[in-house]
C-alpha cells in the first residue's frame, strides 16, 4: 500500500497496517462526504429573538466592567456564529469535565478559529461563577458568555425543559441583515451504551487516544 518501513516491522505488520490505511482513507472520504452535507443544507431557522448575554472584559483577571451584548453583536465582522454550550449550570455544584476536556483545546485554537469565524462559549452561570472557573483553567483566549436570565439556552438546545444543562455546539449565519439558526449537534449516542459523540471532532482528548493500543477507557471521565 505505502513504501513505508518501519524499524523491526513485520510481514504481517505490514500487512494489517496497509488494510488500515484504506479504512482510514475511507473514513476520511465519510467525514468530507457528511461536511459536504452539512454546508448543503437549506437555510435554517430565524432566530426568533436578539438573545441578550453577558461578558468581562478579555483580561481574565478583571471582573469589571461587565457588558450586556446581545446575539447580533457577537457576530462581530464575520457572518458565521459558533456558540459552544458549556454544561456549568447554576445548580451545578461543579462544571462538567468532559465540556472542560473539550475547552481546554479549544482555547488553544481560539485566536485561528476567530480568523474564519467569530466564537463564544455560553453557560448558564452568573458571569463571575463561569470566569472565575476559566482562570483555574487558564482559558484566556476564550470569549465566555453567560445566558444566565436569557432564553437562548433552552430555545437551542442547550438546557432541558426542567433545567438540566446539555452540552451543544451550534452555529448561526447573518446574511442579507437576517440571522438564522445553521446547524447544531443533534446526533446523540451511535450505538447502545455509548455516550454522545457529537463533537469528537473537535476534541483532541479522543482523537489521540483513538491512536494508541489501549483506545479510549471504558466509563472513563478526565478528572480535574
Amino acid at each position: 500500500m505505502t513504501d513505508s518501513r518501519l524499524p523491526g516491522e513485520s510481514a504481517e505488520y505490514r500487512a494489517a497496517r496497509d488494510e488500515l490505511t484504506i479504512a482510514e482513507h475511507e473514513l476520511t472520504a465519510a467525514i468530507e462526504r457528511v461536511a459536504a452535507l452539512r454546508r448543503a443544507l437549506p437555510p435554517g431557522g430565524p432566530v426568533p429573538e436578539d438573545y441578550l448575554f453577558t461578558e468581562g472584559p478579555a483580561d481574565l483577571e478583571q471582573d469589571l466592567p461587565e457588558r450586556q451584548v446581545r446575539l447580533s453583536e457577537l457576530f462581530g465582522g464575520q457572518d458565521t456564529l459558533v456558540l459552544y454550550g458549556f454544561m456549568y449550570g447554576p445548580l451545578m455544584e461543579r462544571a462538567c469535565p468532559m465540556c472542560t476536556s473539550l475547552l481546554d483545546g479549544l482555547n488553544g485554537s481560539a485566536p485561528d478559529i476567530g480568523q474564519q469565524v467569530s466564537f463564544g462559549v455560553v453557560a448558564a452561570s452568573p458571569l463571575p461563577r463561569v470566569r472565575g472557573y476559566a482562570r483555574d483553567r487558564g482559558w484566556d483566549r476564550l470569549r465566555l458568555l453567560s445566558s444566565a436570565g436569557s432564553g437562548y439556552n433552552r430555545a437551542y438546545l442547550a438546557e432541558t425543559q426542567d433545567g438540566e444543562q446539555r452540552s451543544v455546539l451550534n452555529v448561526f449565519t447573518r446574511r442579507d441583515g437576517q440571522i438564522r439558526h445553521f446547524y447544531g449537534t443533534e446526533k446523540g449516542p451511535t450505538g447502545p451504551g455509548q455516550d454522545d459523540r457529537h463533537v469528537d471532532l473537535l476534541w483532541p482528548l479522543w482523537n489521540v487516544l483513538d491512536m494508541t493500543p489501549g483506545g479510549r477507557p471504558p466509563a472513563w471521565r478526565p478528572g480535574f
